[in-house]
């Protein structure tokens, strides 16, 4: 193999943020997920009817999200070109959860606009890494 179809640095350190921030994801969601009543019922009355309200097509799309970024990262680090179509399902995950975050609960009420800082990265994240898996099959770095 010739080094020019070897990543560079940048390749590297881009999958391997990539990666941490998709493990958070996936702590965040076991968090909501596995969400004790105690837990719930120690929160202000305006966020327990969040967490009450919570349709199980959302949380799949949450599952779907986090658990297909974290295995598209791990395919980009292991330079395997089905990267792109895992981070492409995990983007739609991504969509239709935020969807739900901007349109149909009230979260922006509960939280506040700047509640909607967070959903606006994980948008520009996903978006970014499927272009990124896009890009380095395109280079050869992804096989």
């Amino acid at each position: 193999m010739s080094n020019l179809n070897k990543p560079n640095g940048g390749f590297w350190i881009i999958s391997i943020v990539a990666l941490i921030w998709n493990a958070m994801g996936v702590m965040a969601y076991l968090g909501q997920a596995y969400m004790g009543e105690e837990v719930i019922a120690a929160l202000p009355e305006n966020e327990q009817a969040l967490y009450a309200n919570i349709p199980a097509w959302y949380t799949a799309a949450f599952a779907i999200a986090v658990f297909g970024g974290l295995l598209g990262c791990i395919l980009l680090l292991l330079r395997n070109k089905l990267a792109k179509p895992v981070l492409f399902i995990s983007l739609i995950g991504v969509l239709v959860q935020m969807f739900y975050n901007f349109f149909i609960s009230n979260s922006m009420e509960v939280y506040g606009p700047g509640s909607a800082v967070m959903p606006i990265m994980v948008i520009i994240i996903s978006f970014f890494l499927v272009w990124f898996a896009k890009r380095n099959i395109a280079k050869g770095w992804l096989k």
